[in-house]
């Protein structure tokens, strides 16, 4: 038995793009990663209003690590548009650049800390005044979830090499550039964050 609407019955008829499920379930992982940056920001709030609140500059190297992962979302938004075109080996090396600012990303957020460290601020160093805490909390927990970011640009690195993503098939590399875009703003947001509420 035919569906009642074959498309070969009605040629002007075009059934509704299916949501992919690999990209539903990413928007899904990318929810919950705002709900729990949104918890750790509220709880951040609501601490600093008991009072006794610890004041510090944040490190301006954290500014520097800002500047990078921006300039990595550019080489990874340049590498998509090539991909979409068909220029795999162009997008290739921008693939590595990004790959290689993720890094450095993470090199100058430790020295950021190093830095906290040599300004007498610990990660949970005075229970009663978690400020410098948070910090290290939101700063971290960013961090692991860039490395997952870091590990999904090797896989689609290899997939590019071994032709497993093509102007054709690049959901892979899609999924990629969308999780790496959001770590980008995620940043921006925490560090906007931290140097409005410190």
């Amino acid at each position: 038995m035919q569906h009642p609407l074959n498309t070969a019955e009605f040629p002007g008829y075009s059934r509704p793009e299916v949501i992919n499920s690999k990209k539903m379930i990413l928007w899904l992982f990318i929810v919950t990663i705002v709900m729990l940056f949104a918890a750790f920001t509220s709880a951040y709030i609501v601490r600093k209003a008991d009072g006794e609140w610890l004041l510090f500059s944040l490190p301006s190297i954290f500014a520097y690590s800002t500047a990078v992962i921006l300039l990595s979302s550019i080489t990874m938004q340049w590498a998509y548009t090539l991909v979409k075109k068909g220029l795999i080996e162009k997008a290739k090396p921008l693939v590595a650049i990004t790959f290689v600012l993720g890094l450095t990303f993470l090199y100058i957020q430790y020295i950021g800390w190093g830095e906290l460290v040599d300004m007498n601020v610990f990660l949970g160093g005075d229970s009663s005044n978690p400020a410098g805490s948070f910090v290290y909390i939101l700063s971290g927990v960013h961090a692991f979830h860039l490395v997952t970011g870091l590990i999904y640009i090797l896989i689609v690195f290899s997939m590019l090499f071994s032709g497993k993503i093509t102007k054709e098939k690049s959901l892979q590399f899609d999924l990629c550039t969308i999780y790496w875009h959001f770590l980008d703003l995620l940043w921006i947001y925490l560090f906007v964050f931290l140097l409005v509420n410190n």
